[in-house]
């Protein structure tokens, strides 16, 4: 039977998980896959999430028939889908995270990621926009959004650039970039960068800033079904509409809020660790100069 074990072993190496090597360590902590006991047994049960607001409720920037249409059919559709593949699957119990940071195999994409990344993808967009939203944020973020672009106006045009220029389908994000190196099994397009800092990538498909261990903070869907039915081909104008009249800042915010606690936590864990691994050093070179005192003194 192939375990959960072999399968994560035959994309990351082994000692990683075992948190010996620093990139991996620093994506995610010694992860446990979840193995099943006895026969496989039928429990796949991803659900179809709904958006956080009415389907008519980003009217008129975003009409209900794009919700009923790009929600209920396309978002089904991922959701659907990834029950039935991973059926009976050592994957069936994973979180979508882990499931995605697994597969994604340096883009050399395994069964299951696309619709797993994709129901993740759709989640986090949902919740990217709000009635009533865009505008300019404020507090932390803008603080950091001057710092990092050099002012607001700075950030719409990369931003805009970005999501303009990707090429057929994918997504573009605002992210916060905390991680030191590359991980095991993607590589960071962005590894010239200061880290603790926030950065704009785009990515192809269903892939998201998860396989680098960036913590998104907004996106933006620009495969044409998200805006052919309000926009057709005017992808400018969704992205503009979107920047001025749905983001949710609030929800970038706590996002914000959240990855700077998460890199925190991980940095302290990181140096308990390297605090563990000196000491044992020490204990270990004490042991053995004690060894060689007690030697010469029976001779």
């Amino acid at each position: 039977m192939v375990t959960a074990t072999s399968i994560t072993c035959s994309l990351l190496p082994c000692k990683g998980l075992q948190g010996s090597n620093r990139s991996l360590h620093w994506r995610k902590k010694e992860t446990q896959w979840p193995r099943k006991a006895g026969p496989s047994i039928t429990t796949a049960k991803f659900e179809l999430k709904p958006p956080p607001y009415a389907l008519n409720a980003l009217e008129p920037h975003m009409s209900r028939e794009t919700l009923e249409y790009h929600w209920g059919k396309h978002h089904r559709g991922y959701v659907e889908n990834l029950n039935k593949q991973i059926m009976g699957t050592e994957l069936d119990g994973m979180t979508l995270e882990d499931i995605i940071i697994l597969l994604y195999n340096k883009g050399d994409l395994l069964p299951a990621f696309n619709n797993a990344a994709q129901i993740w993808n759709h989640d986090f967009f949902w919740e990217s926009m709000q009635p009533g939203g865009g505008g300019k944020p404020s507090g932390e973020v803008l603080e950091l959004i001057d710092r990092d672009f050099g002012s607001f106006e700075g950030f719409i045009k990369e931003f805009k650039s970005a999501a303009s220029t990707q090429f057929g389908s994918g997504w573009t994000w605002l992210a916060y970039k905390a991680n030191r190196l590359d991980v095991e099994n993607a590589v960071n397009p962005r590894p010239s960068d200061e880290d603790k800092k926030l950065v704009v990538v785009k990515s192809p498909n269903a892939a998201n800033p998860l396989v680098w261990d960036y913590s998104p903070l907004l996106t933006i869907d620009v495969w044409e079904h998200a805006y052919y039915l309000d926009f057709q081909n005017q992808r400018a104008n969704y992205i503009s509409i979107f920047l001025e009249k749905l983001v949710s800042w609030e929800e970038v915010s706590s996002r914000l809020d959240n990855a700077k606690a998460r890199a925190t936590e991980r940095e302290n864990e990181e140096w308990r660790e390297e605090e563990e691994e000196e000491s044992a050093g020490n204990d270990a070179m004490e042991m053995y100069l004690e060894s060689e005192t007690d030697d010469s003194e029976s001779e």
